[in-house]
C-alpha cells in the first residue's frame, strides 16, 4: 500500500470513525445520521467495510492522531512526521496486516481440514482422486465432458456455514463455460459426471480459490460446497 493510497484511505476512514464517535452504538441514531447525510454515511460504511476486509480493526488507530493527520492533509500542510518516520509507519502497517493475514490463513486451513474430515464420515460421501468429496443426488445417463468441452450447468455455491455466495438457480439461467476454465475442484468433478447428474461437491481450498479467496464473500483457504447439475454438453 503506497503512502498516497494509505493517506487517501485514512481520510475516508476518519469520516466513519468520527461519525461513530459522535453517534456511539445507537442504531436509531446511526439511521438518523445516515438519512441526514446519505453520502457521508455511504463513504463511511464503504471505507469501514473495506478496511475490515483488509485486516484493520478500530483498535489499530488512535482517533486524535488520525484526525490530526486528516486535518493536516485537508489543509495541505506538510506531514508532521519525517519521510523516514512515514516509511517506518508504512512498514509497520504492512507487517501488522501480513501477520493477521497469515493467522487467518492458518485458522481457515485447519478449520477446513477438520470440516472435510467430519464430512467425509457422512453416509453417501465419496472422494475423487485429488481430495474432492461428493455425494450423488441424482444419477444421469448421458456422456461425460472433456476438459475442453463447454457445458451447461445449474449450481448453488455456499460456504461450510451455509452462507450462499452464488446461484445460477436463483438467477433462473444456467451457466455455460469450458470445463478447463473453472476452479480445479469443478474440473475434476465435471469430467466424472454424466449429463443429468446432480452432485453435491465439497471442495478443499487448494482446489478452489486458495489463499486469495474471491469476491469478498469467499475468504482465504475456504472449503466450498456446491450443488451442481450437469444439464448438457454444448
Amino acid at each position: 500500500m503506497s503512502l498516497r493510497i494509505l493517506g487517501a484511505t485514512l481520510v475516508l476512514v476518519s469520516l466513519s470513525l468520527t461519525a461513530e464517535q459522535a453517534m456511539g452504538q445507537d442504531k436509531e441514531a446511526n439511521k438518523a445520521a445516515a438519512e441526514k447525510d446519505p453520502m457521508g454515511y455511504f463513504l463511511g460504511i464503504s471505507v469501514g467495510q473495506n478496511m475490515a476486509q483488509n485486516g484493520f480493526t478500530k483498535g489499530d488507530f488512535d482517533l486524535e492522531s488520525l484526525l490530526a493527520g486528516v486535518s493536516d492533509g485537508l489543509e495541505k500542510l506538510g506531514p508532521a512526521l519525517s519521510a523516514e518516520e512515514l516509511q517506518k509507519v508504512q512498514s509497520d502497517i504492512e507487517t501488522l496486516l501480513k501477520k493477521r493475514q497469515d493467522e487467518i490463513l492458518a485458522v481457515n486451513k485447519e478449520k477446513g481440514a477438520l470440516w472435510l474430515k467430519e464430512n467425509g464420515k457422512k453416509e453417501g460421501i465419496k472422494v475423487l482422486e485429488g481430495g474432492v468429496q461428493y455425494k450423488v443426488l441424482k444419477a444421469g445417463k448421458g456422456g461425460s465432458p472433456a476438459a475442453t468441452d463447454t457445458v451447461k450447468v445449474h449450481y448453488t455455491g455456499t460456504l461450510t456455514n451455509g452462507t450462499e455466495f452464488d446461484s445460477s438457480v436463483k438467477r433462473g439461467k444456467p451457466a455455460e463455460f469450458r470445463v478447463d476454465q473453472v476452479i480445479k475442484g469443478w474440473q475434476m468433478a465435471l469430467q466424472k459426471m454424466k449429463v443429468g447428474d446432480k452432485w453435491m461437491l465439497y471442495i478443499p481450498s487448494d482446489l478452489a480459490y486458495g489463499e486469495r479467496g474471491s469476491r469478498g464473500a469467499i475468504g482465504p483457504n475456504e472449503v466450498l460446497v456446491f450443488e451442481v447439475e450437469l444439464l448438457d454438453i454444448i
